[in-house]
């Protein structure tokens, strides 16, 4: 730990702020507390300083270089002005308002596995994981550890590139890596002590629900890793959680069944990590399809009656409305144009395979490829327009397979893998969807945008954010989809923009390559 001059400037403001359990819940335009900005996800900010009317007027406030990073996938976390900042091993505090560095806490020892996705921040501690498989907690004034649990024993090839999610008292965190052929789960830790709290196993041992979906001993190198941040309904208490793929991911025949609760949306108990429902997306993937992408959570009416709902834009390129209360499958269809391995879904929600498109020795054309429809990159919802907006991939990739063997220690365990076709380059959109039916309201193409990473931010100003792998951060009007401003940071971005507030101005931030940039308008306009 590092801790630097810029602390007395923050200590003046932030030195007594702690996060408690009602900030969580009720949430603040001015601070972003969580990874995805509040429990249900919506990655909506009520500030409208920023508008479709004065957008033109949008600049850069700051810069803040993160020695050593390359590309960047944190999502800035700030609470009462200061923001807090990850890269594997590290965690920065910084100043808000300018850039200025607060301290910085470097992790040892010190694993080059990443990326880091960022922190969790609770009462006067921030939290996250790191690439040898630890919680780690810091206290958020000064830097220094308070303590640190093992979540999984790093030399078997675990590590943990999860944002942390707070509830009622509990750190909850997943793990990666599944495509290793090591087994994933879903923690909670005590944030005040660091001890663990339950621990929910994301496949079903002989014996338990759903082991029936596992032939032989395929269970014990399954996969199914938990490796991007959840959202959590307080009313009911549920933790909504994706689930990664099975292992080998691409040769099904080694482990055959519908191989749960891989590429699942599960409902756990927050109190327990009791099991409460699942639904399984892709049943005996073998596309490599983690369902990991955040569930967004909004109450609406569907078919004239109020209801809960969970929206997930899932990779496998279709778009699911689910009852978040039981699980029930309510409607689905593609958010891409290309897909070619399903010709739709039964009323229960499973897909109708097409035959031939699996996996061969030869190799076989999928539409979407491994990459996905969608992944990492957070999608968002604005309750002003009623659309779901997602960053989505329009392309295809040739699968091959063949038999691997499960070595310990890290190793890969695929069954082969996958290219890119090569006659078809990929091409990244940003659409928005209705949010019931899924039915295409507009599209932005994301020209020579060609890998996916960056998520995008809507907004009460009427605008929605969104960044490319040319490194344009855009700006657009989230009603039509036109472009009203935008500019070029010089770096690919592969993370996901925020917004918060300070002393009466408005930022919006985001990671480009190893750098952190905040925007505000120019003071004319503030």
């Amino acid at each position: 730990m590092k801790t630097l001059p810029g602390i007395l400037a923050a200590l003046s403001f932030s030195a007594l702020a702690q996060v408690t359990t009602e900030d969580l819940l009720k949430g603040s335009p001015e601070n972003w507390l969580s990874y995805n900005g509040s429990y249900a996800s919506h990655r909506h900010t009520k500030l409208a300083q920023v508008s479709t009317r004065n957008i033109g007027r949008l600049v850069p406030k700051w810069t803040y270089q993160v020695e050593g990073a390359e590309q960047l996938q944190t999502v800035p976390v700030v609470a009462d002005g200061v923001m807090y900042i990850t890269q594997p091993n590290e965690v920065h505090a910084i100043d808000g308002r300018s850039g200025r560095p607060i301290w910085r806490y470097h992790h040892t020892p010190a694993l080059r596995k990443g990326p880091n996705r960022g922190v969790a921040i609770y009462r006067n501690k921030v939290y996250f994981g790191t690439p040898d498989a630890h919680l780690v907690a810091l206290d958020a004034r000064t830097g220094n550890k308070l303590w640190q649990s093992k979540l999984a024993e790093a030399e078997d090839g675990y590590w943990c590139p999860v944002a942390p999610l707070i509830v009622n008292g509990k750190v909850i965190i997943g793990i990666a890596p599944g495509d290793h052929g090591l087994n994933g789960w879903l923690d909670a830790y005590d944030a005040e002590s660091g001890k663990r709290l339950w621990r929910w196993h994301s496949i079903p041992k002989p014996g338990e629900p759903g082991s029936e979906t596992w032939a032989g001993e395929s269970w014990k190198t399954a996969g199914g890793n938990t490796w991007l941040t959840g959202s959590y309904d307080p009313e009911l208490n549920l933790l909504y959680w994706g689930i990664g793929n099975p292992a080998p991911d691409f040769n099904g025949d080694m482990r055959e069944g519908d191989n749960l609760y891989t590429e699942s949306m599960v409902a756990l108990d927050a109190d327990t990590g009791k099991l409460k429902w699942y639904f399984q997306f892709t049943p005996h993937d073998v596309h490599d399809w983690d369902a990991v992408e955040i569930p967004v959570l909004v109450d609406a009416p569907y078919e004239g009656k109020p209801r809960k709902l969970l929206i997930q834009a899932n990779r496998n390129g279709f778009y699911y409305v689910l009852d978040r209360v039981t699980g029930k499958f309510l409607h689905g269809t593609p958010f891409i144009k290309g897909l070619n391995w399903a010709s739709g879904l039964t009323p229960a929600g499973r897909p109708i395979r097409v035959p031939g498109v699996e996996p061969t020795l030869q190799g076989n054309k999928v539409c979407p490829p491994t990459a996905g429809a969608t992944n990492w990159m957070s999608p968002a919802y604005n309750p002003n327009t009623n659309l779901f907006y997602v960053v989505a991939l329009e392309g295809c990739g040739v699968n091959t397979k063949s038999v691997d063997t499960f070595r310990p220690g890290g190793f890969a365990f695929t069954g082969t893998g996958y290219i890119e076709s090569p006659r078809e380059p990929w091409q990244i959109y940003v659409r928005a969807l209705d949010l019931t039916t899924g039915k295409l309201r507009w599209e932005y193409k994301q020209v020579g945008s060609r890998r996916y990473g960056a998520g995008v931010l809507s907004t009460e100003g009427g605008l929605l954010f969104a960044g490319d792998d040319q490194g344009m951060f855009t700006a657009l009007d989230a009603v039509t989809g036109k472009s009203l401003w935008h500019y070029n940071t010089g770096r690919r971005i592969s993370a996901s923009p925020m917004a918060y507030s300070f002393e009466g101005t408005q930022y919006v931030s985001i990671a480009a390559g190893g750098t952190i940039m905040a925007f505000g308008l120019l003071e004319a306009e503030r």
